[in-house]
């Protein structure tokens, strides 16, 4: 976990945000509200396992400590990102933006 207080802002250009905000298909999409999720790992466990946690209990994930996390959003992994800490707050730094097919894949598909 790394202090990201002092972090450089991404600059995009003005004239790729002035195409962005006129696309027409951008316009239809900007304001649908989506989940963002971070998921540090899983595991299975049995009821009965749940049932005997306590607090101070362990759960073991199956992930390492130093393994990247997933950044889900709507269920769907978009990017690989680690944990740093802005002003005191959690946040995700994006080490990793998914490939097309891996976002595709999450999503479902309706007809």
């Amino acid at each position: 976990m790394s202090d990201m207080s002092d972090a450089p802002r991404i600059e995009v250009a003005e004239d790729s945000l002035a195409r962005m905000a006129s696309s027409r298909q951008f316009r239809l999409l900007a304001d649908i509200p989506v989940r963002m999720s971070v998921e540090v790992g899983s595991t299975s466990l049995r009821l009965a396992e749940v049932m005997d946690l306590a607090e101070g209990s362990i759960v073991e994930l199956d992930r390492q400590a130093d393994d990247l996390l997933d950044i889900m959003v709507n269920g769907a992994l978009i990017a690989k990102g680690e944990v740093v800490t802005v002003n005191g707050r959690y946040g995700i730094r994006i080490v990793d933006i998914a490939t097309t097919e891996t976002r595709l894949a999450g999503v479902e598909r309706r007809n």
